[in-house]
Order: C-alpha cells, then structure tokens, then sequence
C-alpha cells in the first residue's frame, strides 16, 4: 500500500511541476518568413511572431518601421514592409524587441507585461517579480530645415550604388535613389518620391532648392 501512495504521489507530481517548466521551454520566436514581393517586403507569419510574444500587434509595427525606417502595415496576419530589406535585418529587429520588451532581465521568462510610470515604461516579470524600466534606443529626427522634400533639389554626392544600378546618396537620415549617377560624382537632385526616409531623385539643371 505505501508503495501505491508512493507512485500516486509522483505521478501527481508529473502532472504539475513539468508544466510549468515545459511551457517556459516551449518559447520561442518563430523566425520571419519573408520574401519580397515588388518593391515591398512582406513578414508572411507575422501574426505567429505576435501570438508568440504576447504583445499588442501595433506595438512591435510601430517598433520595427522606426528601426528599419521604412513605412509599412498589417495585412491579416501578414506585416507589409514597403522597402526591400534583407531577413536578417527583419529577424534582428524581432530579436531586439523580445529582448527589450518580452524577456525578463532576471530569469530569462517571457511572462511579462508593460506598465507605465509616469513617462517610463517599466516591464514586470509574472513569473520572478522582478521590474525594470524599459530602455528604448530613439533614432535621431533630422531637423526641419534638412528634411528631403518632393519637388525640392538638394546638391549630393553619389555615396553608392545599388543592387539595380541606381546611385545611392545620403542626407541626414535620409538614403536618395538617384538613377543615371556612379559612386564619387557630385550631382543635383530633385526629389521625385519620399518614402519614411528613402527618396527617389532625377537629375536636374534647376538651382539648389536648399
């Protein structure tokens, strides 16, 4: 008989004490599946990588277009980036949400949720107890009177060419495609299209607009 209380213990004992420990080993982030389509980018299992991280879809959008400046929305459960980028920079950017807005400093759990203090945002751990402010990198604004504008011109030196030839030009925090150029030469541009903070540009004669 206290061999049978014995092994009703334990096997009561499996039954909850794994559970526990099997749901924190069972998180994971799914990686981006991403594939280009056009001129966009398009995180296919978007909605995956929420469910995974238990966060508000617009938090972690609002996050990744700052960090990838580049425009973009969700499509059903599918994010639309409207920029080529490269899986590796999507698949950091997830990374380095988790790790500031999900993961638990302390034991490593992502049983957490955000609370406000103030102006500071401060995760709290479910699991441990443990609390800290979170530390968000903010990207710098170029200032007004530097901004790229459509239809204004801008003298710029060619930095770089890319993927289809066009040559890639920086100002601030801004990248200008400008096609027909090669890297070195000293052009003026008149922007065509901004997107976030790329912009499309033509060669011109027209006199510099700032």
């Amino acid at each position: 008989m206290p061999d049978e209380d014995y092994l009703s213990l334990l096997d009561r004992a499996k039954t909850q004490l794994p559970e526990t420990i099997e749901k924190h080993e069972r998180f994971t982030v799914p990686e981006p599946d991403v594939f280009q389509e056009g001129k966009t980018t398009v995180v296919r299992n978007f909605g995956d990588i929420i469910d995974a991280l238990r966060r508000e879809p617009e938090h972690l959008v609002q996050y990744l277009l700052r960090e990838l400046g580049t425009p973009g929305h969700v499509e059903g459960r599918r994010l639309i980036l409207k920029a080529k980028l490269a899986p590796t920079q999507i698949t950091d950017r997830v990374m380095s949400y988790t790790e500031t807005f999900v993961l638990c400093s302390e034991c490593g759990r992502p049983d957490t949720r955000i609370n406000k203090e103030g102006r500071v945002l401060i995760l709290e751990c479910e699991a441990c107890g443990a609390h800290r402010p979170v530390n968000v990198r903010k990207q710098p604004k170029a200032p007004e009177e530097d901004a790229i504008m459509e239809g204004y011109v801008y003298d710029l030196m060619i930095e770089d060419v890319g993927k289809k030839g066009d040559g890639v030009a920086r100002k601030e925090n801004y990248i200008i495609y400008v096609p027909g150029t090669v890297k070195g030469a000293k052009v003026r541009v008149k922007i065509a299209k901004r997107s976030g903070n790329v912009a499309f540009g033509q060669l011109t004669t027209e006199p510099a607009t700032r």
